[in-house]
């Protein structure tokens, strides 16, 4: 199977096809689980940080609680950007580069998560527990084998992932001009249905990246490639998360 087939853009085949063959240190898929938990200890480590920014100003004064974090928000997506592109470019890096990322969209997940806990109480909790239930769901099915990674269900999670991110630019560029896309962000049955099929794509996301890393592992790709894979499966499950926070903020502004 062609490694370049993954709706995931840090996940390209030109990654694993750099002068590896004299590798002798290889990647494994143990490895590469266990950069991943160290990854999201990284991210809860740095989103508790923000989280206590904003609450300890949040206490006194609500209005101000997002004022007080919103210069790490600003480092944390500029700096997770940043970080994305250093470590897809340059993938050799991504043991550096890859923590780095875990800390900065740690900081900018805290602050969010913060504000959206503020408004609605225990949607972190919920939507931190249904990541995981989607996680491991999705694990579970690609391991049964209940999913199985054929080319058409590759090519169909890209054109769907694709759409989707398609939608959210024009939205971004619409804002600009003052224009709202209200099925985005409103709470209609059409925007929670909306929310329920990214959810869905972003969880089948997760099923190329499990495929993928196991066959890069397969493929003998040199060990920092590890630390490439677990950054690659974070940008998805870091996604899935704040769609599901999306979700449920929306469900929970019809009651």
């Amino acid at each position: 199977m062609n490694l370049s087939k993954t709706s995931n853009p840090v996940f390209k085949e030109r990654v694993f096809s750099r002068g590896y063959s004299s590798a002798s240190d290889v990647m494994t898929v143990n490895g590469t689980i266990n950069k991943t938990a160290l990854m999201l200890l990284l991210v809860v480590a740095a989103a508790v940080f923000t989280w206590n920014k904003f609450f300890d100003v949040a206490n006194i004064n609500p209005e101000a609680g997002f004022s007080a974090v919103a210069p790490w928000l600003a480092i944390g997506g500029i700096g997770g950007f940043i970080t994305v592109l250093i470590t897809v470019f340059r993938p050799q890096s991504s043991g550096i580069s890859a923590p780095i990322y875990a800390v900065f969209e740690g900081l900018f997940l805290g602050g969010i998560s913060a504000f959206f806990e503020m408004q609605y109480n225990g949607i972190v909790m919920r939507a931190v527990a249904l990541t995981l239930a989607v996680f491991a769901a999705m694990l579970f099915f690609y391991r049964s084998g209940i999913i199985k990674v054929t080319k058409k269900f590759m090519l169909g999670v890209f054109a769907a992932t694709a759409g989707i991110a398609l939608v959210y630019f024009v939205s971004f560029i619409a804002g600009l001009f003052g224009a709202n896309l209200g099925f985005l962000y409103g709470s209609s049955n059409f925007s929670i249905g909306f929310s329920l099929v990214v959810v869905a794509i972003a969880a089948l996301n997760l099923v190329l990246d499990f495929s993928f890393i196991e066959r890069a592992a397969g493929s003998g790709a040199p060990k920092y490639m590890e630390w490439y894979g677990a950054f690659g499966l974070m940008v998805t499950l870091i996604w899935l998360y704040l769609e599901i926070l999306r979700l449920l903020a929306k469900v929970a502004n019809r009651n």
